[in-house]
């Protein structure tokens, strides 16, 4: 059995990074300037002509990287929070994690300005202030993983007027800039958020995959997982730290891109089996989803471009409520 579910998942992964890809080729084709699928293969290796190469590997390119990578952080940052609160409603749009990064990158917006450095660090320091806030309020001799989407959804709330209060004091043009990386967007992104995504990204992926052992203990009640060697509470507050450190960072890449973090895990899990959800296949599926994301807002609408959040959201809510449906009816039945 495990080397069918380990098949499974390692087809999913392929499969999903290769559609990825494929979706990644087609992005950087599309603009006002359309380049053909093989020209822009021949751009990334090396060919090409100038002034294609200006187009792709300056303009075109840094979005469709930071896209994966933030899709990436959000699948696996919402695999490791659904593991250890062992509730699939639980993921960092829930659990206020989102919103507690928006609060910081929003707060230094207004106060220093668009311009101002340190909106990656404000946003994971609002993140870890959130999930300090959550995991302490949620403690009742244990965390219970209701418990803790009840206390996250309140707390989301709470920072949330926090955001709206920064928005009203700001002036015009600073709110305006707020409001637009808050609906969630890769737009805008270059060279310079790619390359702090890329780093943060190799540092904590590893880091999330490290911490196997302790989330395959983390599945079974407290008491088993004692026995197992686990120190519970330290072994929480790890994956907790970790997630949230690549929710936050994410965030601060590219506003809070909404549902990501939540469905992406759950569809992992339905196509791999299991009794979790898989962080590889998390990975490539919620590059693949952003991307996809990114693309359909470029092209759905002639003349508009949609934010990515928009259309993660839209993808995203209808699975919530069939989720809380299926629950309500397995509890009453």
């Amino acid at each position: 059995m495990t080397r069918v579910l380990a098949l499974r998942t390692a087809t999913v992964c392929l499969a999903g990074l290769a559609a990825a890809l494929a979706v990644a080729v087609a992005a950087i084709g599309r603009g006002s300037f359309a380049i053909p699928p093989g020209t822009v293969v021949d751009v990334l290796l090396g060919g090409g002509t100038p002034g294609q190469r200006l187009i792709i590997m300056d303009l075109r390119l840094p979005r469709i990287l930071a896209a994966l990578l933030v899709g990436a952080a959000l699948a696996v940052s919402g695999a490791l929070t659904q593991t250890v609160a062992r509730n699939p409603l639980a993921s960092p749009d829930v659990l206020g994690v989102t919103s507690g990064a928006s609060l910081g990158a929003v707060a230094l917006i207004v106060l220093a300005g668009p311009a101002a450095a340190g909106v990656p660090l404000a946003a994971l320091g609002g993140g870890l202030l959130a999930a300090l806030g959550v995991y302490l309020l949620a403690w009742r001799r244990g965390v219970d993983g209701y418990r803790l989407v009840l206390v996250g959804l309140g707390v989301g709330e709470i920072v949330q007027s926090g955001v709206s209060w920064f928005l009203v004091r700001a002036d015009i043009v600073d709110a305006t800039k707020a409001t637009i990386w808050l609906n969630g967007s890769v737009a805008g992104a270059g060279w310079a958020q790619v390359g702090p995504l890329a780093i943060a990204l190799a540092v904590l992926l590893p880091a999330a995959l490290a911490t196997s052992f302790t989330l395959r203990a983390l599945q079974f009640d407290d008491d088993v997982a004692r026995s197992l060697g686990v120190r519970l509470q330290a072994a929480r507050l790890a994956v907790v730290l970790v997630a949230v450190a690549l929710a936050a960072v994410a965030v601060s890449a590219a506003g809070p891109i909404e549902f990501v973090a939540f469905v992406v895990p759950q569809v992992a899990l339905r196509l791999c089996g299991g009794s979790r959800p898989p962080m590889l296949a998390s990975a490539a599926l919620g590059a693949l989803l952003v991307a996809a994301a990114d693309l359909a807002a470029r092209t759905v609408l002639p003349g508009r471009e949609l934010p990515v959040g928009l259309v993660t959201a839209i993808a995203g809510a209808p699975y919530l409520l069939w989720l809380l449906v299926r629950d309500n009816r397995r509890n009453t039945a």
